[in-house]
């Protein structure tokens, strides 16, 4: 089966296009600070170098967030139009596990860690079996940054992200060791997902303070 895997969760994106569980084409992409739309382009590259037409498509995978909350718009945006558009079904995974999934890991338990802003994170806590698969043994939550370290510790588990001593990017061919997870949690429906975006956006959290209420929906 091919799959098509893109995550966006921060400010450099990936593309992973999977065959039966190997890697044939990787690709990452700016998403802060463009004039244009570079994550569409860069998916139907990697598809291109990849030999693979849409039609071939048997899943595309998501990175679910939480983080930063346009590129996520676009990244679920670009998923739902590819798996409405070709039949195919659309599956979720959190961004965190990404981390931890992107890399080989030696067994154990870990804790992925993004910026959340404001001086917190978004952590996930995440199991690493002797095969390299992961596996979620706590969903995304935020916590303050200078509670983290402790947390990890009282776990038993490694910090693992961005800006921790164990490094580590939300990559879309984290796919590749979610299997598992992909399994249990099943296809989510196309018309209705979102992704998780961790906090409102700055742009919504200013519109609710002048008015007093909650944006109505789109």
């Amino acid at each position: 089966m091919i799959t098509l895997a893109l995550d966006a969760s921060t400010y450099t994106a990936s593309v992973a296009v999977l065959r039966d569980g190997h890697r044939l084409v990787e690709r990452s992409v700016a998403m802060k600070g463009a004039h244009e739309e570079r994550l569409m382009p860069s998916v139907a590259e990697a598809l291109e170098h990849a030999g693979v037409d849409v039609a071939e498509l048997g899943r595309v995978v998501c990175g679910a967030g939480p983080g930063s909350f346009t590129s996520l718009r676009i990244a679920g945006g670009i998923a739902k139009g590819l798996a409405s558009g070709t039949g195919c079904a659309l599956y979720a995974v959190p961004s965190l596990a990404l981390i931890v999934a992107s890399a080989t890991r030696p067994p154990g338990r870990y804790v992925a860690v993004l910026d959340a802003l404001r001086g917190d994170r978004y952590i996930g806590v995440y199991q690493v079996d002797a095969t390299g698969e992961v596996t979620e043994l706590q969903s995304a939550r935020i916590e303050p940054a200078e509670a983290v370290p402790d947390l990890a510790s009282a776990k038993g588990a490694v910090l693992v992200g961005p800006n921790e001593d164990v490094g580590g990017e939300p990559a879309a061919r984290g796919v590749l060791h979610l299997e598992r997870l992909l399994a249990a949690r099943g296809p989510v429906d196309v018309a209705s997902w979102e992704p998780e975006y961790g906090r409102l956006a700055e742009a919504q959290v200013r519109w609710e303070t002048t008015h007093g209420r909650p944006l109505p929906p789109a």
